[in-house]
């Protein structure tokens, strides 16, 4: 079954408990990174009535985060190849710190929106540097590293909105300043355990993420990828709208999300992978979590939190397929590969959430749930029509990546 999927290789999971002290304190800064995406979840209502906001002024909270991050994939390489990749992690907590505490002092909608899209650049500089570190310095190679970065991810997801529900129940800001203070807690960990190796030979250009898309079956996956952020992040930020519920009611809502994406991401994924093909499983997932969308968009209020929940499953999976394409699927170096994927999908993810309150203004409330449908169906006709150059193409590079699974990247 190996011959005929090669992203196998990413699902194995082999060894990733045991992880130099490097990894484990990149990991858990990442955890904290990924709770500040689904932080401010269960307090969105909450913060449009402190700050006098409409729903669709609040949304431009993920937007903002989202479209800077997007820009700032393209200078994450360039900068780590010159400063190094822990100088490059340490800037960017040292931003989310900064911006996550004055998004807690914020006055009006504009300052929360502006502070929150200095977050994003600093958020971009260190997951995408995370992920290189993780992947080149973690036991197991790839499949190791992706699936930790992977738990990461889940954890913090299903973690953001319980601590923002927590911290959010008594105002509002106070979800913002515990983030900087973890932060601050992760910025430690990582100047006491990453050390620096020499930087890189060739340094990278800004414009070489965007030059790997030229790579047929890179773009495929980023573009997949895009339509798939679309239906994410409609769920993510228009939901807790929906749904209107307090901020613990929310919080607990999405932290059963989360933890379903966490434990279908790394435990389930893999196992299906392996059983049915990695493409396979991407476009199944894909359009069940399409399905899954128009129930939450037309159900009654308890299915569309039963919805909610769910689409967590569909989403823990497509993440870790989507994760193991991007990185495995072209020549290109893996942290170009990764800003060249990165670079297209935040876009959507900075649509959703502008886009979808918008078209409830000019239509109903359902309409969002069915164009978010509709994408992520757009995300499994591409997989199906690329199918064969994708799984040929990972065939042909699955030697030289492994190769580079051995090669510590910047950890030591």
């Amino acid at each position: 079954m190996r011959g005929e999927d090669p992203f196998d290789e990413g699902a194995t999971g082999g060894g990733i408990l045991r992880q130099p002290k490097a990894v484990w304190a990149t990991a858990g800064a990442s955890v904290v990174a990924f709770m500040g995406i689904g932080l401010v979840d269960p307090i969105l209502p909450s913060i449009a009535r402190g700050l006098d906001a409409s729903a669709s002024q609040v949304s431009l909270l993920f937007t903002s985060y989202f479209l800077i991050t997007a820009f700032a994939m393209l200078v994450t390489g360039f900068v780590s190849s010159r400063i190094g990749g822990r100088r490059t992690l340490l800037a960017g907590l040292a931003l989310v710190i900064v911006f996550a505490a004055l998004s807690g002092t914020s006055s009006s909608v504009a300052e929360l929106v502006g502070f929150r899209a200095g977050w994003g650049l600093g958020n971009a500089l260190f997951v995408s540097t995370a992920l290189a570190v993780i992947v080149g310095a973690a036991a197991g190679g790839s499949a190791a590293a992706i699936l930790l970065y992977e738990s990461a991810l889940g954890l913090g997801m299903a973690c953001g909105p319980l601590v923002g529900a927590l911290l959010g129940d008594a105002s509002w800001r106070y979800p913002f300043f515990g983030t900087a203070a973890l932060m601050a807690i992760g910025f430690l960990c990582i100047a006491a355990f990453l050390k620096e190796q020499p930087k890189p030979a060739v340094k990278t250009s800004l414009l070489d993420p965007v030059k790997a898309l030229g790579h047929g079956g890179l773009a495929s996956v980023a573009a997949s990828a895009f339509f798939y952020n679309y239906a994410f992040f409609t769920i993510l930020a228009f939901t807790p709208f929906v749904l209107d519920m307090t901020p613990y009611k929310s919080g607990a809502v999405f932290f059963a999300w989360g933890l379903l994406l966490a434990v279908f991401s790394v435990l389930v994924a893999p196992r299906l992978q392996r059983r049915f093909g990695s493409l396979k499983v991407l476009g199944g997932s894909l359009v069940l979590l399409a399905a899954d969308l128009l129930v939450l968009g037309y159900g009654s209020h308890t299915a569309a939190i039963v919805a909610t929940v769910v689409s967590g499953a569909f989403i823990g999976m497509n993440n870790t397929v989507f994760t193991e394409l991007a990185l495995g699927v072209s020549d290109a170096p893996r942290p170009v590969a990764s800003a060249g994927y990165n670079f297209v999908r935040w876009f959507a993810a900075a649509a959703a959430p502008f886009l979808a309150p918008k078209i409830e203004e000019w239509t109903d409330v359902h309409v969002p749930f069915v164009v978010a449908a509709l994408a992520a169906l757009a995300g499994a006709a591409v997989v199906g029509v690329r199918r064969t150059a994708l799984t040929h193409e990972a065939e042909e590079l699955a030697p030289v990546h492994a190769r580079e699974d051995g090669v510590a990247v910047f950890a030591d």
